[in-house]
């Protein structure tokens, strides 16, 4: 895709970014990187790279990471409403996604390269990977990848749950999933996050993730039923940044410091791996 026309307000918003190319098999997309220590690969949600998407790429800085931003669709440093239709639309007719199909997308061969590269400039044990929304199930199908070791799937909304078998499909070919799991039958662990009344990413995409992967996948479900005790709202769809309340105790923070702890875990087993600048 094209690189999208930044603003001075946007190019404020990425300061601390270093921006490169990155291309491999025919797909090319601007990638934005800052930090130090193990590699984290987040790939956006739509509309695109946006502030919360930022905010949540300094938090693994501060915790010790290097963050490596791919810029896959709409305007790096946007706001969060701005273009999603726009970029849904992108995504739905670009070859890279695989939006109805249940089958792995081109996309995440590219990201896979991308988070071979990361491990071969940063080193340490491995990469971590986050997707989110259309993007959510592509950390699953970087498991593909032997230096992936800490997949994260926020709120993995594709393949479209148009059908019952699509709402319980998780985005990989048979011969790519029986892959993944025979990496978590060695050891790999899978995290995946969702609100509970999401339709995006339905209940039944979770209940194939646990059936596929056992032990292997860490399912953590948000309660956002209507009358739910924290007033989330059943609309609630990102759990990491748009619909995240960072107030010690509420169940969205619980589900962030989780997934970093989740990343420490894997790439940074011998240090204070989940806390902050302030607290080591």
């Amino acid at each position: 895709m094209p690189k999208q026309r930044e603003t001075p307000e946007h190019r404020e918003m990425l300061e601390g970014f270093t921006e490169s190319g990155f291309s491999h098999g025919g797909i090319h997309h601007q990638v934005f990187r800052a930090g130090t220590g193990p590699a984290v690969v987040l790939v956006h949600e739509v509309p695109g790279i946006h502030p919360g998407v930022l905010e949540l790429a300094r938090r693994l800085i501060d915790r010790g990471y290097t963050v490596y931003l791919p810029s896959m669709f709409g305007r790096p440093g946007g706001k969060a409403g701005e273009g999603i239709v726009k970029s849904i639309a992108k995504v739905c007719i670009s070859r890279e996604f695989a939006v109805l199909a249940n089958r792995s997308s081109p996309a995440a061969g590219w990201l896979r390269a991308l988070a071979a590269k990361a491990h071969r400039e940063c080193g340490g044990p491995g990469v971590g990977a986050i997707g989110m929304c259309m993007t959510g199930s592509f950390a699953l199908a970087m498991a593909l990848e032997p230096a992936v070791l800490a997949p994260v799937m926020s709120q993995p909304a594709l393949p479209a749950g148009l059908t019952a078998r699509r709402r319980a499909a998780v985005g990989l070919d048979d011969g790519d999933l029986a892959q993944v799991r025979a990496r978590t039958s060695q050891g790999l662990r899978l995290l995946g996050l969702r609100f509970s009344n999401d339709r995006a990413c339905p209940a039944e995409r979770f209940a194939t993730l646990r059936r596929e992967f056992g032990e292997g996948f860490e399912g953590i479900e948000v309660d956002s039923s209507p009358g739910n005790p924290f007033g989330i709202a059943p609309s609630a769809h990102c759990v990491l940044t748009v619909d995240l309340v960072d107030t010690p105790g509420h169940p969205t923070k619980a589900a962030l410091e989780r997934t970093i702890e989740f990343i420490g875990e894997r790439l940074r087993p011998d240090t204070a791996a989940t806390k902050g600048p302030k607290e080591q």
